[in-house]
């Protein structure tokens, strides 16, 4: 019960700051480019400081998560109900999750700056930072299914749709692929914006010759 009640106030906590921070920086920007900040400042937190891949590198390359003590301890002793590799020390989870909290967090970090000082390479980090969570959740899925998971639990729809599905892993999926379709549209905008400043140039060019 402890387990899941931190496993609990970790996620409101994280989403609660994550929320407030995201709104304080998107003042005056459209309900899109909010969202997207609200999320990297979820995204960024989740990396670094509260419930998920910081501390759970720390506590591995120090020894194990199932010998450890501590809230943070408690939440991924309670996650690994659901897939016992967090729990004992896994070489694929724990190198994944390094660069998680290297490469993904940073990028987080970045990209919030590049959204609210609208760089001109915002698309360019939001692509790379999507591709980079989108393979993390490939690679810490993909060799587990293909040896017939034997770490996870999915009989118990707890722990296989609340905690491995949803909560843990779907949703960075489901919003790095919304941010890829937002890029998307947004090079697509400028590609237009850019050939139709190019086309009219031509044009105003060549009336000014015909006149001349």
């Amino acid at each position: 019960m402890r387990g899941e009640w931190g496993l609990g106030e970790l996620f409101c906590l994280a989403r609660g700051l994550g929320c407030t921070l995201g709104l304080r920086l998107g003042r005056g920007r459209g309900a899109t480019d909010r969202g997207a900040l609200i999320w990297l400042c979820y995204d960024a937190l989740v990396h670094f400081a509260l419930e998920r891949v910081g501390p759970f590198v720390y506590l591995s390359l120090v020894g194990n998560v199932a010998n450890s003590d501590g809230l943070i301890a408690s939440l991924w002793k309670e996650y690994g109900k659901a897939d016992a590799r967090w729990v004992y020390f896994d070489p694929t989870i724990v190198s994944v999750e390094i660069l998680t909290v290297a490469l993904d967090g940073s990028l987080a970090l970045f990209l919030i700056y590049a959204i609210v000082k609208e760089k001109y390479y915002r698309h360019f980090l939001q692509i790379t930072l999507c591709v980079c969570e989108m393979y993390g959740c490939w690679m810490t899925f993909l060799p587990e299914w293909l040896t017939r998971s034997p770490n996870l639990n999915t009989s118990n729809w707890l722990y296989c749709w609340l905690y491995l599905f949803f909560f843990f892993n779907g949703v960075w999926v489901l919003i790095p692929g919304l941010l890829l379709w937002q890029s998307w549209i947004g090079l697509k905008k400028m590609h237009q914006k850019e050939t139709s400043s190019v086309k009219k140039f031509q044009w105003t060019f060549k009336t000014i010759n015909t006149i001349i």
